[in-house]
């Protein structure tokens, strides 16, 4: 039982009127208490009043009425108080309807776009569209190329368009809010992530695509892919698959060539039969020398040819002398051990061998420069023991639920885990900030925020002096100390260790979430090139985080120093100047110091391939090293010049919204006015206080007993 005090207003006015403004409304509630004790303290306040003026001695009959009312008033509000009401207050705040714009900022917009189409006057129209929805609609305007961005653009610069991500971003950041309308410019074409139709079902709101581009198709000839291994052997033949596509062309040749440093490598003349011609072409070549090969694969242009940026595709093949082999040595089948090999060998420089540990006596331990130990150590085999003891050989443990812990902590000092029991425990993965061995891009740290947990012995962790720890433990909600993953070097020899297994479930959720392993392999390899790296005893190395980088990537590099007792040290500066081949720009930089060794993010570069030379000085010694790292142009939006409005329609269609064309903008405003969908949504706040606790009550109750007692003094009755 309530009723409303503070406030009496018509209900359904403050509902019509909530859609401008916030209001409020309060009531009475009693929570767990009957609300019959109302007509029960006011009897109460009655009976009380009643009893003290019954017999007035000095008062006159209106004085002692008005003196009993003030007393039946206050006593009831005491004897209210006492029964613990609550006060009820409920906000009404209304919420316009989001209205997205989503702007695909891809190149293809306009490598491609139909001669009638004017790209500044479309670039008006578009910034103009919040103007024209006015204040009733709250309007957010992004664009999207691999990524989702704040705000329009008029660059159309995008290398890549993933729509499916863009689709996703919007959903995560307003998930729950009130979507009336997406509003999506774009030709149709993607080139990164799933079909976006999946993703848009998530979005639950009307989308509007602005079909741009054109979908007649026009006279061109392209190379719409290449295949090919990133990296091949010194001496061996290797293919290179390229797929010769031409439009309206019927009657052509097309001159296909392969071109390095200028020299031509195969030439290959292909008749064009039909106006939708698509031919793989396979062209073999030889890998006659070590380090990165840059292969031109070139279209000779016929004559009207829509676009000629389609018919060049540069690809990077690193020719290696032989591959670093690592040994994984394990007690028993477990599903981790496939997925290690997986992810080691998708590193081209390096081959996995898995042997069980009874059979480690037929494998020739010489061969390999890291042994992986997974769920067991050394001492569980004599050869392998001598062999790790003698050679130094880098090793990475990895502990588990099989695990002897005694023999772990006796082999190893990395980690350290004392446990009382045998149970195991799900520990998430938090990377830790200021790691400073190697790098590891932001998105794979941020993914491995985010995946399912290992599973660890149950116990207390600890690591050494000299460890660097890259993951820590997070016990269910709570961030430990306790660390993961740590790498050491001591003794002349580095080493790791992985305190969980399940790195099948790492691999199975970045699939499932992102479409790939990159996290895990990029992980991974730079682990395994940590691990071996120092195996030379080099004084002074540099090292990029991969030879070849796609444009619009962060080139990231990796500096260590040693002084003359071989430890790592980084005390003097490391200067380092990048020069671009073609255009001999250089640009110089100074590398920054992580931990005991160093660190360059050199951010992004124009593509080509650069030159670097890097310098440090120790006392009198002076250290130089030299290397090569590419920054690969990537060509994706060239490859489609006819628009999939199909898509449009079909996004379209699902969702409840109509396609536009962009000469049709000025009707998209007076559309979204018309969908009953789109409206303004008001959500009620409710909130409940202890009305002891409001200090107007009592005050009123002082006022009450004040004002008695001066009308009492007033007529001279005590």
């Amino acid at each position: 039982m309530g009723g409303y005090v503070l406030l009496s207003v018509n209900h359904h006015l403050v509902l019509n009127s909530v859609i401008n403004y916030s209001s409020l409304l309060f009531s009475i509630t009693w929570g767990q208490v009957s609300g019959w004790w109302t007509p029960v303290c006011l009897l109460l306040g009655v009976l009380y009043a009643w009893l003290m003026y019954r017999q007035p001695v000095n008062l006159s009959g209106k004085i002692r009425y008005l003196l009993a009312v003030l007393r039946a008033i206050a006593v009831f509000l005491i004897a209210f108080l006492l029964v613990s009401p609550l006060i009820k207050t409920v906000t009404y705040q209304p919420q316009k309807p989001l209205v997205l714009i989503a702007q695909d900022n891809s190149s293809s917009i306009t490598t491609f776009k139909p001669k009638s189409f004017d790209v500044s006057r479309f670039n008006k129209q578009l910034a103009n569209l919040k103007n024209l929805l006015g204040s009733d609609y709250d309007i957010r305007e992004f664009n999207f190329d691999r990524d989702l961005h704040t705000g329009l653009s008029t660059a159309y610069s995008g290398k890549q368009t993933n729509l499916s991500a863009a689709f996703k971003q919007l959903n995560e950041q307003f998930v729950n809010q009130n979507v009336g309308a997406l509003i999506l410019p774009t030709d149709g074409l993607y080139n990164q992530g799933a079909d976006p139709q999946y993703e848009a079902r998530n979005l639950k709101t009307s989308i509007y695509p602005i079909a741009l581009g054109d979908t007649v198709p026009r006279r061109d000839l392209l190379i719409g892919n290449v295949n090919y291994n990133k990296t091949a052997f010194l001496g061996n033949d290797f293919i290179i698959e390229v797929l010769a596509e031409a439009y309206q062309s019927q009657g052509e040749n097309m001159r296909l060539t392969v071109i390095e440093n200028g020299q031509v490598l195969h030439t290959q003349t292909i008749a064009v039969n039909s106006q939708a011609f698509h031919k793989m072409v396979s062209v073999k070549l030889n890998a006659d020398r070590k380090g990165v090969h840059q292969y031109q694969i070139k279209l000779a242009p016929v004559s009207n040819e829509l676009s000629v940026q389609n018919n060049e595709e540069t690809v990077y093949i690193e020719v290696l002398d032989a591959r670093q082999k690592v040994l994984l040595v394990y007690n028993s089948p477990h599903p981790d051990v496939t997925v290690i090999k997986q992810l080691v060998e998708h590193n081209k420089n390096y081959e996995l061998k898995a042997v069980l540990a009874n059979n480690i006596n037929t494998i020739k331990l010489s061969d390999y420069g890291l042994i992986i130990l997974y769920q067991l150590t050394t001492g569980d085999n004599l050869a392998l023991r001598n062999f790790a003891a003698q050679s130094k050989v880098p090793l990475w443990y990895v502990a588990g639920a099989q695990s002897d812990l005694n023999d772990f902590n006796e082999e190893q000092s990395t980690i350290r885990i004392i446990a009382g029991r045998t149970d195991v425990q799900e520990e998430f993965a938090v990377p830790v900030t200021g790691f400073s061995l190697f790098t590891l891009s932001d998105s794979t740290l941020s993914k491995l925020n985010k995946f399912p947990p290992l599973l660890a012995p149950f116990g207390n962790y600890g690591s050494a002096a000299g460890a660097s720890v890259l993951l820590k433990q997070k016990i269910g909600s709570v961030s430990t100390t306790y660390p993961l993953l740590a790498f050491q070097e001591a003794d002349g020899r580095r080493t790791a260790a992985l305190t969980g297994e399940g790195l099948w479930r790492w691999n199975l959720a970045e699939y499932e979430t992102y479409g790939n392993h990159a996290a895990l392999e990029e992980l991974f390899s730079q682990s395994i090139q940590y691990l071996t790296a120092n195996a030379n005893r080099q004084r002074f190395r540099v090292y990029p985080a991969k030879n070849v980088f796609d444009e619009g990537e962060n080139i990231l590099l990796n500096a260590e120093l040693y002084n003359d007792a071989l430890q790592l040290i980084n005390t003097p500066d490391v200067n380092i100047t990048l020069k671009n081949a073609a255009t001999n720009k250089n640009y110089s930089f100074l590398f920054s110091r992580a931990g005991q060794s160093y660190q360059l993010n050199a951010g992004t570069l124009p593509a080509g391939t650069y030159t670097y030379s890097a310098a440090s000085k120790l006392g009198r010694q002076t250290f130089n090293v030299k290397g090569q790292v590419t920054v690969k142009a990537l060509n994706f939006e060239s490859r489609q010049s006819a628009a999939n409005h199909q898509l449009l329609y079909n996004l379209a269609r699902q969702s409840g919204g109509q396609v536009l064309q962009p000469a049709q903008m000025g009707q998209l405003a007076d559309l979204i006015r018309k969908n009953d969908n789109i409206k303004t949504i008001v959500y009620d706040d409710q909130q409940y206080t202890d009305l002891v606790d409001s200090k107007w009550i009592f005050v009123l109750i002082l006022g009450l007993l004040s004002a008695e007692w001066f009308l009492r003094k007033r007529e001279g009755e005590v």
